[in-house]
């Protein structure tokens, strides 16, 4: 059974950071690019990063290129997502997905069926 477990978020002031964690299972996780994707309240689900599965590759959405920074470790099977200089606008709940390294504005992003991470940029 695949599982994706994300861990991480929690409530920051603006300019803070938080690293949030992926754990995967029930697939062969060192085979597959993996993203990060998000959903903000009454909006709909957006990729934010994505790494290919031997890390050679990372991609970013531009608006935290700079501010965020993925990896993996293959031996554990997690994939990470650093993020700092946080702003108000990253409010969102984070999902890891596996198998893509990137969706592009237009593609449908399957809805996930893990927990999720809350990140809340707030004052």
């Amino acid at each position: 059974e695949v599982q994706l477990v994300e861990s991480g978020g929690g409530l920051v002031q603006p300019g803070g950071s938080l690293r949030l964690s992926c754990t995967a299972s029930g697939f062969p996780f060192s085979s597959l690019a993996m993203s990060w994707v998000r959903q903000a309240p009454g909006k709909k689900l957006q990729w934010v990063s994505g790494i290919t599965s031997n890390s050679e590759t990372t991609e970013y959405r531009d608006s935290v290129k700079g501010r965020f920074t993925i990896s993996r470790d293959n031996a554990a099977n997690k994939v990470y997502l650093q993020l700092n200089n946080l702003k108000s606008e990253d409010t969102a709940v984070y999902y890891c997905v596996r198998a893509k390294l990137r969706y592009n504005e237009y593609d449908v992003i399957p809805p996930p069926r893990s927990p999720g991470t809350q990140v809340t940029v707030s004052e």
